[in-house]
């Protein structure tokens, strides 16, 4: 077929119509802007094969990594945050609950599961972002007390998985009470002789990181992660100086003492199932 078509009124160029791109074919890294394929991306556990950028993802991922053969069972699947304060800012706040629980399919900013990892049982608490901002609110204090039960009856270990912006101050003193209530929960876990291992993403600040983030038999962390109780900018503001390079990330805060090391997102499973034999030989 010619490139060209005469018609009555002059010459007309005949082009082929426009394919669209499916949308979420392609990833594009943020940190070195090298594009990749979806599935590639997904295939090489959300991180980016060019600088090993470790894209956030949330509980389903997780647990994917994690557990053997992906079998798990979900615990306490059905807890939901009340209103009681009846806060209203910009929305109110039962209505943001609701917005989030219809946008995620979530029920709260964490989702607590028992299963296998190298054939031994562990229970794992896992924080998903997408849900306000991964905020620690009263039904977050709640999954993680529930969470340390359970490693208390299958005496076995517990992990928990940050990623938040802190406390939900929404719900005011509920929230703030949830720092104590879960750092109270694995005292008593460790009184027990049962490991608890924290795994800090990005990002985790505020009130998750003064409390049970923190507070692991052994701390660790993905690469580059922003960890810290205030923001970067707070920071700054606060003391009116400038950073230092790097502030905040996971390999400054493991420099300074905060960390036991850095894992990356690949080695994670193995890592788990190292800490958990040598834990046990304890």
């Amino acid at each position: 077929m010619g490139w060209f078509t005469r018609v009555k009124e002059g010459i007309t160029t005949r082009t082929e119509e426009k394919k669209e791109t499916p949308e979420g074919l392609w990833y594009k890294c943020p940190e070195c802007k090298e594009v990749m394929t979806s599935e590639d991306h997904e295939n090489n556990l959300w991180v980016c094969a060019n600088c090993a950028h470790h894209e956030r993802i949330g509980s389903a991922e997780y647990f994917a990594i994690l557990f053997d053969d992906h079998k798990f069972n979900e615990l306490a699947q059905d807890l939901i945050a009340a209103d009681p304060l009846g806060f209203e800012d910009t929305k109110k706040y039962s209505e943001r609950l609701i917005d989030s629980r219809e946008k995620t399919g979530l029920n709260d900013a964490i989702r607590v599961a028992e299963g296998k990892v190298g054939k031994k049982m562990i229970v794992v608490a896992c924080m998903d972002f997408r849900f306000i901002g991964g905020s620690m609110g009263s039904v977050v204090g709640e999954k993680i007390a529930l969470a340390a039960d359970q490693a208390m009856k299958r005496k076995c270990p517990l992990m928990v998985i940050s990623k938040s912006c802190g406390a939900r101050m929404v719900e005011a003193g509920f929230s703030l009470m949830q720092t104590a209530k879960t750092s109270a929960k694995l005292a008593q876990l460790a009184k027990k002789g049962l490991p608890y291992f924290s795994l800090l993403t990005d990002p985790t600040t505020g009130g998750v990181t003064a409390s049970f983030a923190m507070l692991g038999d052994v701390n660790f962390a993905e690469p580059k992660a922003l960890i810290g109780f205030a923001g970067p900018r707070v920071v700054k503001e606060t003391i009116g100086k400038d950073l230092p390079e790097g502030f905040q990330t996971s390999e400054f805060v493991l420099e300074h003492g905060f960390l036991d090391l850095i894992v990356h997102r690949k080695d994670l499973k193995a890592t788990t199932q190292r800490l958990m034999t040598l834990f046990a030989k304890a």
